[in-house]
């Protein structure tokens, strides 16, 4: 069906869109003359009126035509810039979070500060994000005075920054910053351990600039805060060569003693020192250095030496090569016990795995950690509102929709565009394609016509300038290992006679103005005189007229790049504004995408029809021909960041949870019922490994589970003796009777504390805690999706299998977490405050002090994620996701069950499945 007959009819969906804002800017327009006649101080005050009216009720929506209005009067008085049209109409596209596409020149950062100013009034804080510190800097500062001028403060965010200017930048009511930094700082905030060490509010309203840039180039991979391990190879090394000494005893349940210095639990794979074995490791560890003399394991500084001991233990006692691991390619690779094939990408966690590792001499893995990481796609879905910004953002029109709900809708320049794309010229070699460049930018050149030549790398723009340096023609090189230079050449690119040699990152943010930038060449003079001025600005319109006489910029592309998009950007800084100008790419058979899409024997075939290297083949059907090249790539990278994003999604589902339940717990004073919680669950949890839930008295194994609470929390109590002598003590009154006396000893030892700081020691255990288990979950998670893929030779689906073991692995980490906290409690010994600030002081001192934060290379992410093809992980759907509120009051779990059952809450309607 020939929907072109429609489209004529009806119109596109973009015409109807325009045509809607349109109306609106009738109504902008019909407000100048009344907005024009304020004061400076009544525009200032406009923004507590429309304040006033949004705390009213009234929507942005309905206030918009008045605030953009007010923004425009401010532009003209403040920059002497006043916004078209058009702009208005991109302002509007980005209110209502859709994507404004409109071409270079048509002043993007001056249309994002209509939306900026409109959704500030809510109070919520805007956030401006562009891609370098120097653009961040730049148009904060330049746009801060219009902001200042209308009475909201502006911030920016930097690289470098400690937290104090942060927290500042973010209160602002509109901060600029670059993606980067603004994601790191979401991740740092959900790593600190109080409050006052975060810096972000709420995530409210983002405007992207370089938005495909951002949210499709970069986001091809994840941003990362990673830092050294926690757990230390010399530290595993050290401790293992230790238990050698250890001698094996016999456990007498009859009189409840051991000999030796250790005892072994087949059935629950876990190894319990006896007193004996305790007072030899202790000794052994002064000896090593690893604790002071007199100074015990349970103290609080070394408590988390249990860990290692532990893990240690089980390596060497429990653990056999070749039954539950094998050693492949100087790894550990773990052995499934029930079908005996290879666990490629799965690692035992709580340090058994690194145990296992220094007891059999390999490389300890994990020397850097993850703390934490995010997709630029889960990241920036968080805002309540987004929007963005770019000239070329159409080609990935249908992946900003399914992805991000981001509409892309294309604006209309200004003044009608005059430029001419000339048909791509294809040589057969690089060296014939280089030749004929340099030889017509000599002709060009000679009518003083600028050039700007853009190269895919900074080794091809070092190649070309070296052969025009043997011409002896003068040239500027600007590539990506600057970008505050960057402004400063690409202002004069459009000087007459300037050519500019630049790689594909160059000439973001700032326009080539034909003659060169009238504005740069201003500031730089000193208390110039009225007189100079004009014979500035004289000369720049003389430079300017004499550019427009030999044709406006040409653009010249020394090769395609696989998206069309990063072309159309270079193509983009010729024609601003009305302006002429002349586009055209020369390609070679030997360039990247003309290789990959083009054979050799397409080559051979050229040389027989007696083509020379210097001969070009110019045609639309062939430019036509390498865009379907550059669409099949496009594809390919769409599919990488689909299947990125489809498996991040299941990591994100985690994240949510876990970050949401971390800064709840940080806000709370006291989680002394959250400890509570924990206390009974993992106890519930350790008494069913030996009293089976609905089990027989003849089938409970009441001296194992003594044996446990001593070995694994220091608790002694004569669990059997009160068997004895209570009869009726059935399983859930026995477990009730176990709980509330384990919780009366540990609040006995705890009254050495004042009640502030045993809620501030049980919150930094329990923040901790999740920290450290978050680490080691993140870290199974990647070597999980590393080796992943493996299960597809099993005709098994990957994602299907990483969604069902990452499952499986999150509930190991949620038990972890529990498990670990009420140990560390129980276990710790505490006389004073000063043990709680040597705990605060161990752990200060085992956590990094210099994070790396990193956002890697965009490379395939095929190979990154250990994947052969992207077809290997079938797609799925992603189902929508609702929002839960709870409509009746939380029930506490030692609550009587409102179901009227009689019984406490957790033992029944709210007994976990």
């Amino acid at each position: 069906m020939d929907l072109s007959f429609f489209t004529k009819i009806f119109g596109s969906r973009n015409d109807r869109l325009l045509k809607k804002y349109y109306k609106r800017v009738q109504q902008i327009n019909a407000l100048e003359p009344e907005v024009s006649a304020l004061s400076d101080e009544q525009l200032k005050e406009k923004q507590q009126a429309f304040k006033e009216r949004i705390a009213a009720g009234e929507s942005l929506d309905h206030i918009l035509p008045e605030a953009f209005a007010v923004v425009r009067e401010a532009g003209k008085r403040v920059l002497g810039l006043r916004h078209y049209d058009v702009q208005l109409i991109g302002g509007m596209v980005l209110h209502e979070g859709n994507i404004a596409e409109m071409r270079t020149g048509e002043g993007k950062t001056l249309v994002a500060t209509l939306p900026a100013y409109l959704n500030a009034l809510s109070g919520n804080g805007v956030h401006v994000i562009t891609v370098n510190d120097y653009l961040a800097s730049r148009d904060a500062e330049q746009m801060g005075q219009l902001y200042g001028f209308l009475g909201l403060s502006t911030g920016v965010i930097l690289s470098g920054q400690g937290s104090e200017e942060k927290q500042a930048a973010y209160a602002c009511d509109i901060t600029y910053g670059t993606n980067n930094e603004f994601g790191f700082d979401y991740l740092r905030d959900n790593m600190a351990i109080q409050v006052e060490e975060r810096v972000m509010r709420a995530q409210n309203f983002a405007i992207v600039d370089e938005v495909d840039s951002i949210l499709i180039d970069e986001a091809r991979t994840p941003l990362i805060i990673s830092g050294p391990a926690e757990d230390k190879s010399e530290l595993y090394q050290k401790i293992n060569p230790l238990i050698a000494h250890l001698e094996k005893g016999e456990e007498d349940k009859e009189n409840k003693t051991a000999t030796g210095d250790y005892t072994i639990d087949e059935k629950n794979k876990q190894v319990h020192l006896t007193d004996e074995g305790h007072a030899k490791i202790e000794a052994m560890l002064v000896e090593a250095g690893l604790i002071g003399e007199h100074e015990s394991l349970y103290d609080a500084e070394h408590i988390s030496l249990m860990k290692h001991i532990n893990a240690a233990l089980r390596a060497n006692l429990l653990f056999e090569k070749n039954r539950d691991y094998i050693i492949e390619e100087n790894e550990v690779v773990i052995i499934d016990e029930f079908t005996g094939r290879k666990m490629q990408g799965r690692r035992w966690g709580d340090g058994l795995h690194q145990a296992v590792e220094a007891k059999e001499g390999v490389q300890i893995q994990a020397e850097s950690q993850t703390y934490a990481s995010i997709t630029f796609q889960n990241y920036f879905r968080q805002y309540e509102k987004l929007s963005g910004m770019t000239g070329t953002a159409d080609t990935e029109a249908g992946e900003f929709l399914s992805t991000y709900s981001l509409e892309v809708v294309v604006i209309p320049t200004n003044i009608q565009p005059k430029r001419i794309d000339l048909p791509d010229l294809v040589f057969l070699d690089i060296e014939g394609k280089f030749a004929s460049i340099v030889r017509d930018i000599k002709d060009v050149h000679a009518t003083q016509q600028p050039i700007l030549v853009g190269t895919a790398s900074i080794e091809m723009s070092e190649v070309l300038s070296e052969l025009l340096n043997r011409e002896k023609i003068p040239h500027n090189v600007l590539n990506a290992k600057q970008h505050q230079r960057e402004a400063g050449i690409i202002a004069e690119a459009g000087r007459p006679g300037a050519i500019t040699i630049a790689t594909n990152m160059a000439g973001r943010g700032t326009d080539i103005v034909l003659g060169g930038n009238l504005e740069s060449e201003l500031a730089t003079l000193e208390n110039p005189s009225e007189e100079k001025v004009a014979e500035v600005k004289a000369a720049w319109k003389e430079r300017h007229q004499q550019v427009l006489d030999a044709g406006g910029l040409m653009v010249i592309g020394s090769e395609r790049h696989e998206s069309r998009r990063i072309d159309n950007q270079l193509r983009g800084r010729s024609g601003r504004q009305g302006d002429p100008g002349v586009t055209r790419f020369y390609l070679s058979l030997d360039d990247d995408l003309m290789r990959r899409f083009a054979s050799e024997k397409v080559k051979n075939m050229m040389r027989r029809l007696g083509m020379k290297s210097d001969e070009a083949i110019e045609h639309n059907m062939v430019t036509k021909s390498i865009e379907r090249a550059q669409k099949q790539v496009e594809r390919m990278h769409q599919d990488e960041r689909a299947n990125l994003l489809k498996f991040d999604n299941i990591s994100n589902e985690q994240r949510k949870v876990v970050y949401a339940q971390r800064n709840e717990l940080m806000e709370e004073e006291d989680v002394s019922e959250v400890i509570d919680s924990l206390r009974e669950n993992v106890f519930e949890s350790v008494m069913a490994n030996y009293i089976p839930p609905g089990s027989l008295e003849e089938q409970w194994d009441v001296e194992a589970l003594e044996a446990t609470l001593k070995e694994d929390f220091v608790i002694d109590l004569p669990v059997s003796k009160w068997i004895e002598e209570d009869k009726s003590l059935y399983e859930e009154l026995l477990r009730d009777k176990l709980i509330a006396e384990i919780k009366a000893l540990y609040d006995t030892k705890m009254q050495v504390l004042d009640e502030r700081t045993r809620h501030h020691f049980e919150k930094e255990v329990l923040l901790r805690t999740i920290d450290q288990q978050w680490r080691e979950h993140l870290n199974e998670m990647d070597y999980l999706r590393r080796w992943i893929h493996l299960k597809g030779f099993a005709q098994k689906d990957p994602f299907q299998e990483y969604r069902s073991t990452s499952a499986e692995m999150f509930e190991a980490f949620l038990n972890a977490v529990m498990y670990d906290t009420i140990q560390t409690l129980s276990l710790v010994q505490i006389h004073g405050s000063d043990d709680v600030d040597a705990y605060e002081k161990q752990q200060q001192e085992e956590r990094p002090q210099q994070l790396e934060a990193n956002h890697p290379a965009a490379q395939s992410l095929s190979q990154a994620m250990g994947l052969e093809s992207a077809e290997q992980m079938p797609s799925e759907d992603q189902s929508e996701q609702t929002t839960f509120k709870r409509e009746t009051p939380k029930v506490g779990r030692n609550d009587p069950c409102p179901c009227g059952s009689g019984k406490k809450y957790k033992q029944c309607c709210g007994k976990l499945d």
